[in-house]
């Protein structure tokens, strides 16, 4: 059985270095995206099995990425792990009414993602 591919998009690399580590211990495939943009194009040429996505991202939010990756057929599917420092209730509940399959404020417990992560990538 082959390592699921967990897809970051994150503009912080200390983050993405941070999750890369934790994520690649636990067995996961880690790749990563700097910006919005990136990360739809990313997503739509390897398929993740999880995207953990950040709401304040250069180019496109994370909140548009998560439409324009709902809307898509082939993507729609994909579940999504915001992680976000935008952890107020309008933000959250926005995440959900697009379609966020769980949601995570940073600064996040490390246990905290890899339970979410598992939970989401076996789904």
């Amino acid at each position: 059985m082959s390592a699921q591919t967990i897809l970051i998009a994150e503009d912080e690399p200390h983050i993405v270095e941070s999750l890369r580590f934790l994520l690649e211990r636990e067995g996961y495939r880690v790749s990563a995206a700097g910006d919005g943009e990136a990360a739809l194009r990313l997503a739509a040429a390897t398929r993740p099995s999880l995207l953990i996505l950040d709401v304040m991202l250069p180019r496109m939010n994370g909140f548009e990425v998560l439409r324009r990756l709902r809307a898509d057929a082939a993507l729609r599917g994909t579940p999504v792990l915001m992680l976000t420092a935008k952890g107020q209730s309008h933000d959250r509940r926005t995440a959900q009414e697009i379609g966020a399959d769980a949601f995570i404020t940073k600064p996040f417990s490390n246990s905290d993602v890899v339970a979410q992560v598992r939970r989401l990538a076996r789904a």
